[in-house]
């Protein structure tokens, strides 16, 4: 049996899909206020970009928690911090049944922040430890399957439950499982040595902190992702409300149409792009970086024509543009996570989340808010495919620094 199918059965498979299924939890309860904006923002008289500011402030305390959270996680036991990260925010979640100020739900936001920022850090260094660098990319898009599936039904939440039973609603369906999940981690989760399937040989750009800042791997992947992530946070927070301005659909509609498209492109092009840069690895060891970058590329134009062409073509081109945008998905984080070593991979993937929300989504929505306050939705949006173009010729470029891999034995 090779070294990279042992995990594949028995405790480490049901780690891996306890970890998937939080992820999952993650991110339904990061998109549920996307995919309600309108009766929210109508309870508190709010403006666009004070709902905005509800998304900068997930992301600020998500950012302020990670360096701490991820010195923890190179230095003790994963799973119950983990276990803490999840309860914490599945609570925050449940809190949303007794919030009636903007205030409030602005607190709310920030505590929801600091527990996923555990989870954020943790699951994917240990998923690392379980598989070898070749394989990361395959099981890495697995566990980022989650990200749209959670995000769409997230939106559907939203705009579903919280048409019928009030916003609050979505908020206590949802954080019930994240204390079922959490528990079931804790009983049959398991935690693999650090290092355990490591292959590429360490060095001090790869094994230390302070290489951790030299490494030319690591920096391309992380600021690609970086200005990648501005776009995304911005679009996925407003492209429900997008729908219902500018195609004239209602906020049920809207949140139906954004979540099936996401979880349909997220499913499928996840999962293919995984598959394409997993074949692409076998003669081209950029083939992460060259993947990402390409799916970057794809996105450009229909994002053009989803902004600012006709709104009979606003569907189609969401489509398109989140089928090409999600095929990096798997292979740009495991090309984040196969730039260092073990010792320090907590630590790193700290930095990366610090780097992506600080350079990317925690302030984008916030800005859009702002340029649609004095002007229109399309406009704010539209200064999403800057950010685009610039991560696509990151990534070009960074790919001449991928790490060379070993073959599978």
């Amino acid at each position: 049996m090779t070294q990279s199918a042992r995990p594949r059965t028995g405790p480490a498979m049901a780690t891996v899909v306890l970890l998937v299924a939080l992820n999952l939890l993650n991110y339904i309860d990061r998109y549920i206020l996307a995919g309600e904006v309108l009766p929210i923002k109508s309870e508190f008289h709010a403006s666009d970009q004070q709902m905005g500011a509800l998304a900068t402030a997930f992301f600020v305390f998500y950012m302020v928690a990670a360096p701490l959270t991820g010195w923890l996680g190179d230095r003790y036991r994963r799973q119950p911090l983990i276990i803490t990260g999840a309860t914490l925010w599945s609570a925050a979640t449940l809190a949303a049944l007794w919030i009636h100020s903007y205030s409030t739900l602005y607190l709310r936001q920030a505590l929801v922040g600091i527990g996923e920022a555990t989870f954020g850090i943790f699951a994917p260094a240990v998923l690392s430890d379980f598989y070898p660098e070749r394989d990361r990319n395959r099981i890495l898009s697995v566990f980022y399957v989650a990200i749209p599936v959670g995000a769409a039904f997230g939106y559907l939440a939203g705009g579903q439950i919280g048409s019928h039973w009030g916003w609050r609603a979505p908020f206590f369906v949802c954080a019930l499982p994240g204390f079922l999940v959490a528990a079931l981690y804790g009983w049959i989760g398991r935690e693999p040595a650090r290092g355990a399937s490591d292959q590429v040989r360490p060095d001090l750009n790869r094994s230390t902190v302070k290489g951790i800042f030299t490494n030319p791997a690591f920096l391309t992947a992380t600021f690609g992702l970086a200005t990648l992530t501005f776009a995304m946070g911005g679009i996925s927070w407003w492209v429900p409300e997008f729908l219902r301005r500018f195609a004239g659909m209602s906020m049920q509609a809207a949140s139906l149409t954004v979540g099936a498209t996401t979880v349909v492109d997220g499913i499928v092009a996840t999962l293919v792009g995984g598959w394409i840069a997993h074949l692409w690895l076998r003669t081209n060891h950029r083939a992460l970086y060259l993947m990402s970058a390409w799916s970057v590329a794809l996105t450009l134009p229909w994002g053009v024509m989803l902004f600012f062409g006709p709104h009979q073509w606003a569907v189609p081109s969401l489509f398109a543009a989140e089928f090409f945008l999600f095929l990096n998905t798997g292979p740009l984080n495991a090309a984040i996570v196969n730039s260092v070593s073990a010792p320090v991979r907590a630590t790193a993937i700290s930095i990366n989340l610090f780097c992506i929300h600080f350079f990317g989504d925690t302030f984008s929505p916030q800005i859009i808010g702002a340029i649609s306050d004095r002007s229109n939705l399309s406009i704010g949006l539209g200064a999403t495919l800057v950010f685009l173009l610039i991560s696509c010729t990151i990534l070009f470029s960074g790919a001449r620094f991928a790490p060379v891999l070993e073959k599978s034995q």
